[in-house]
């Protein structure tokens, strides 16, 4: 077990429970305290400690328009000794269906049998990633739709910001016969390429810091998880990235931004196939004419 923790207590309207919630837990946090009119959650301290209070800050940013009364909100930051939890922590994450296709479960749970559904098997850590927020299940339940439309014939992706490596892990379970994973995070890399490991997809998923302009490959199938204003400000060169008939598959967009994101590709190139909404989360499917 960690020596210490780092401690968040941020009090919010209720109304932004769940989605806090749910981005704290995929930043890496074993789990979250709800109380009244606000949040606990806590990280291993450690020298991530510097970008998780950044990227907080950032989503906070980023949901205010759909929670007014968040700029109102109180963040505060603690070290905490070890307590000795032990792994109770581990209650927080259960196994679940994702899709038609998956089934998204922690090592320490043993793997449910299904005859139908893949077996994705996450450790949560220090990177974004676990099944259990809108954004990655969107792109799950997008990357079945692809593998569906391709025949599960073997094709070859690429994941932009691969964060737990959960996405990449998808496409190498429904056919993908090579997948570019990037990520500008040394620790994403890292927790990425224990879960490709514990997920026996080592050999089909190639793990790089490399920036998206580098990449000179185009692909059938691309999928970037990421924020709008990220999205937005790659947009020219993930266009570059979708092979002619290809499909692009975009998320981590709040719905206000959607329209903005679909007006960043060029209607002569790319069409909206699909747009799935949970919550205030909008996911994109985009096909390359």
């Amino acid at each position: 077990m960690p020596s210490s923790w780092l401690q968040l207590s941020l009090r919010i309207d209720p109304a932004a429970f769940d989605a806090v919630s749910n981005f704290l837990i995929e930043r890496g946090s074993p789990g979250v305290v709800i109380k009244k009119n606000e949040v606990q959650a806590y990280f291993v301290h450690s020298p991530e400690d510097v970008s998780i209070r950044r990227d907080v800050q950032r989503f906070l940013r980023g949901i205010n328009k759909l929670y007014p009364h968040l700029h109102e909100s109180r963040l505060l930051w603690k070290i905490l000794k070890d307590r000795n939890w032990n792994n109770s922590w581990h209650r927080f994450f259960t196994p679940r269906k994702v899709g038609r296709a998956f089934w998204v479960t922690p090592p320490w749970k043993k793997s449910p049998r299904f005859q139908r559904r893949q077996v994705i098997t996450i450790e949560p850590g220090m990177a974004f990633g676990t099944g259990t927020h809108a954004t990655t299940r969107g792109c799950m339940e997008f990357i079945e739709t692809v593998a569906r439309s391709l025949n599960r014939t073997t094709f070859t992706a690429l994941d932009i910001g691969t964060g737990s490596g959960i996405l990449a892990i998808a496409l190498a379970k429904l056919g993908a016969r090579k997948v570019w994973a990037v990520d500008n995070d040394p620790v994403a890399l890292k927790v990425a390429r224990e879960n490709l490991r514990c997920n026996g997809v080592e050999e089909k998923v190639q793990l790089s810091g490399t920036a998206l302009r580098r990449i000179r490959k185009s692909f059938p199938v691309v999928v970037a998880n990421l924020t709008a204003e990220a999205i937005m400000d790659l947009a020219d060169a993930l266009q570059k990235k979708v092979a002619p008939a290809g499909f692009l598959i975009l998320s981590g967009i709040l719905n206000p931004k959607a329209k903005e994101v679909i007006g960043s590709f060029s209607p002569d190139d790319f069409r909206v196939l699909k747009r799935r909404q949970e919550k205030e989360w909008a996911t994109l499917l985009l096909q390359r004419k």
